[in-house]
């Protein structure tokens, strides 16, 4: 897969983080915009959150059906218009629906995107294109919010749907003239009317289901770790809001830093055995966050390495977990993708959930999620593994 395509299908990638961290600084301003209270805002995260579990579900059978190229300029085009109408909402309502549609459009992005590089690559070049996805993932959390609280300090909250709009427009344009049809012509195209047969199909194929869960619930702790961590760090800790930052940031640049030497070892290695490994240090490191999180320690760098560790660690599983799901899945990848997002996304998000309902005033509850997510995911990946040495792969 050559560059360009690289970088049209990182910025489409970018769809959901952006969409997400981009306008989280922009709440006060939005509930003072609306006269109402932050409370009341968050109800628009939510309806992202609806519109990308319905969404990438329904991309996947149109993809197989209609190739990649046409599903994803729709898609694309939708969370452009939706985005303009975030940034012209005359009440909360109208937000809450342009939110839900916006999602709807961006999923594209995250679900088509799989399926072309599983078109065009091997299980080893898939995971290599995957690691490099990863730097847009963990760069997206990192300045998002930056830019996002500047825009609205300088011009208002409004300005951060417009960037959005911009940004999609171009990313639509960049699809137009430099990503072809990916989806081989001797594919068959699948019948809009399996499409539930075939989710059938993949929720009975142990492996396509091992790897793909491996890789939710190992990304389930960082979405553990994103709930816990404003609590653990400024309330608990007391580091300043405007520390805060940092700290994420640092994280985040482990996370990339290992998506980048996971490329590279590819190169030795395949991704179901750097998967294998690389979950152990994921629970290693979980395991030890619990331990010192339960002392109840009041310095907070004991508890900084373990969990720098089990964040950096995902840079290597999740781009070898969803490589493994989507290897082989040929005419069926559009639903591959689609099912593989909705269950890592949905397991994700129970987590987080999870974190809140454990609450005790202390790092426990992140601690312990993040430590439960490592077991299952090693228990997961040592079953898989196994299936898939069955199957003589």
């Amino acid at each position: 897969m050559n560059l360009r395509s690289i970088l049209i299908l990182g910025a489409l990638s970018a769809f959901g983080p952006l969409a997400i961290d981009f306008y989280l600084p922009g709440f006060p301003a939005m509930a003072l915009a609306f006269g109402t209270d932050e409370q009341h805002i968050q109800t628009t995260l939510a309806a992202y959150f609806l519109g990308l579990s319905i969404g990438q579900l329904a991309y996947g059978p149109i993809a197989d059906r209609f190739g990649r190229r046409v599903p994803l300029l729709v898609g694309v085009g939708v969370f452009t218009v939706a985005s303009f109408a975030c940034a012209f909402a005359p009440n909360l309502e109208w937000l809450i629906v342009a939110r839900f549609v916006q999602a709807l459009g961006g999923c594209a992005g995250m679900v088509l995107s799989r399926a072309i590089v599983s078109d065009q690559c091997d299980a080893v070049q898939s995971a290599k294109v995957f690691s490099q996805l990863m730097l847009v993932m963990g760069l997206a959390p990192i300045l998002a919010p930056m830019l996002g609280g500047l825009l609205v300090n300088t011009w208002g909250w409004q300005w951060i749907f417009l960037i959005l709009t911009l940004f999609s427009a171009g990313a639509a344009l960049a699809v137009y003239l430099g990503l072809p049809e990916s989806m081989p012509a001797s594919h068959p195209r699948q019948p809009l009317s399996g499409a539930l047969g075939q989710y059938g199909r993949l929720l009975k194929d142990r492996v396509f289901l091992g790897h793909a869960m491996t890789g939710g619930i190992a990304m389930a702790g960082m979405f553990a770790y994103i709930a816990g961590s404003p609590f653990v760090f400024i309330k608990l800790y007391g580091v300043p809001a405007e520390h805060y930052g940092w700290l994420f940031g640092s994280n985040a640049a482990g996370f990339i830093i290992v998506a980048q030497i996971n490329a590279r070892l590819l190169s030795k290695r395949g991704p179901a055995h750097l998967l294998a490994r690389t979950v152990w240090i994921y629970l290693l490191a979980g395991l030890g966050l619990l331990a010192v999180t339960s002392l109840h320690t009041t310095a907070l760098w004991p508890l900084l390495l373990p969990l720098f560790v089990c964040i950096a660690s995902l840079g290597c599983i999740i781009p070898n977990a969803s490589a493994c799901a989507m290897n082989g899945q040929g005419a069926r990848a559009g639903s591959a993708s689609a099912l593989l997002g909705c269950l890592q996304f949905s397991v994700a998000a129970a987590a987080s959930a999870m974190v809140g309902v454990l609450y005790d005033g202390s790092a426990v509850p992140m601690a312990l999620v993040i430590s439960v997510c490592g077991a299952l995911a090693v228990s997961l990946a040592m079953v898989t593994r196994r299936w898939q040495l069955a199957r003589g792969f």
